[in-house]
């Protein structure tokens, strides 16, 4: 199990001070809150990608992950999420490429499509074809880090014709890719087909949706013969808030969500506790409650919480991470790796990628000769051959 962290980088005032810190002073904490996820025994710090206030998380993460990559030696750098929709895969595949090598393979990538409406059209693009966009895009995106010389043509950008992406990928294994959704099931049918992980952020969701989005997932992952149902690769995200006991732990928390820029303002604090994987009280009670995620997600490869977001200063967030790192995480990577079955694969690394495709086992999109979709497929051919030699 990969325990983490990741940061949408909002710059959000603190409603207990008043005071809102400065671009600057945001990103910094992002690097130390980065550096200090490495410190306390974090598996992963993934960033988001914005284009627009209150957030300063890189419009282009790779800058990002590459000063990381300069600071820290051994935590897996990713993102929460890169645009699919509105970055050019050409972009992606080389800035991804070049980032991997500065990090000797500690990078993976989450793709989403974001929900900005206005961020689509900044960038030529039309929300009401996000879907389309991600699915386009990121068939390129395959391609441009599998071929070396991609003749394409597409819906969204520019013919390419003899284009190579330089650099090739790090020792010609591309970085993991993770297929980020909340509510779209064409995302989910994506990363199944091409045998990829599913990132499921259920922070705004209840335990119900998380388990029809995951279920789908595992199922259409074994349609395309890339394994069992249980050895689909699946992350979940998270938001915790800790103190030695929940009341504490509710009354200082209470302003921040309250006043969040995303669901401030709306729901209470303990309703929200109640119907998503928000958790806030004690470590004990942290643990508990991300434990049980297994029950309705079954076992599952990546859990990543937000810590860092709603105004709460750096101090406190450095606090936090301490909690996680000496009182959290260790529990959790104990009981999630002793219940998970021998024949459940563990997070995906640069590591175990080299070693599958050197044993030509790369996942084949759609599915290999043997899966059910590859057999479902030659039936439909079948059929549709009769009936055209019954038409004649």
């Amino acid at each position: 199990m990969q325990l983490g962290i990741f940061t949408i980088g909002d710059v959000t005032q603190d409603p207990t001070t008043g005071r809102t810190p400065t671009e600057n002073e945001r990103i910094k904490a992002t690097v130390a809150i980065a550096r200090k996820a490495e410190e306390v025994g974090m598996d992963v710090f993934a960033t988001g990608q914005h284009h627009n206030p209150p957030f300063v998380a890189p419009a282009n993460p790779p800058i990002l992950m590459a000063h990381l990559a300069a600071q820290t030696e051994k935590i897996q750098l990713g993102t929460a999420t890169t645009l699919i929709t509105t970055t050019d895969p050409v972009r992606i595949a080389e800035d991804y490429s070049y980032v991997q090598h500065l990090a000797d393979g500690r990078v993976d990538l989450t793709l989403g499509r974001g929900n900005t409406g206005p961020v689509y059209p900044w960038f030529g693009k039309d929300i009401r074809q996000g879907i389309p966009l991600a699915v386009e895009n990121y068939q390129l995106l395959y391609r441009l880090w599998r071929e070396q010389s991609v003749n394409y043509s597409g819906r969204f950008r520019t013919p390419l014709q003899g284009f190579t992406a330089t650099p090739r990928p790090l020792d010609d294994v591309p970085p993991f890719v993770w297929h980020g959704s909340i509510r779209s099931p064409e995302i989910p049918e994506q990363a199944a087909f091409y045998g990829d992980g599913f990132f499921h952020n259920n922070i705004f969701w209840n335990k119900e949706h998380t388990e029809r989005m995951v279920d789908f997932y595992r199922q259409r992952y074994e349609y395309y013969g890339h394994g069992s149902y249980d050895q689909a690769i699946v992350g979940l995200g998270g938001q915790v808030f800790m103190a030695k006991n929940s009341q504490d732990a509710r009354r200082t928390f209470r302003p921040y969500f309250d006043n969040a820029p995303v669901y401030g303002h709306g729901p209470s604090l303990e309703d929200f506790t109640e119907q998503t994987p928000l958790t806030v009280g004690s470590p004990q009670q942290v643990i508990e409650r991300t434990l049980s995620f297994r029950e309705y997600a079954g076992d599952y490869q990546r859990q990543l919480f937000l810590v860092d977001h709603a105004g709460l200063p750096l101090k406190t967030v450095l606090e936090q991470m301490d909690i996680l790192g000496e009182e959290v995480i260790p529990v959790l990577r104990k009981e999630f790796d002793a219940a998970r079955p021998a024949h459940v694969p563990e997070a995906p690394t640069h590591e175990s990628l080299v070693a599958r495709h050197a044993a030509g086992k790369d996942p084949i999109p759609g599915g290999g000769p043997d899966s059910q979709a590859a057999k479902d497929r030659a039936q439909q051919a079948e059929a549709a051959q009769r009936d055209h030699e019954n038409a004649k």
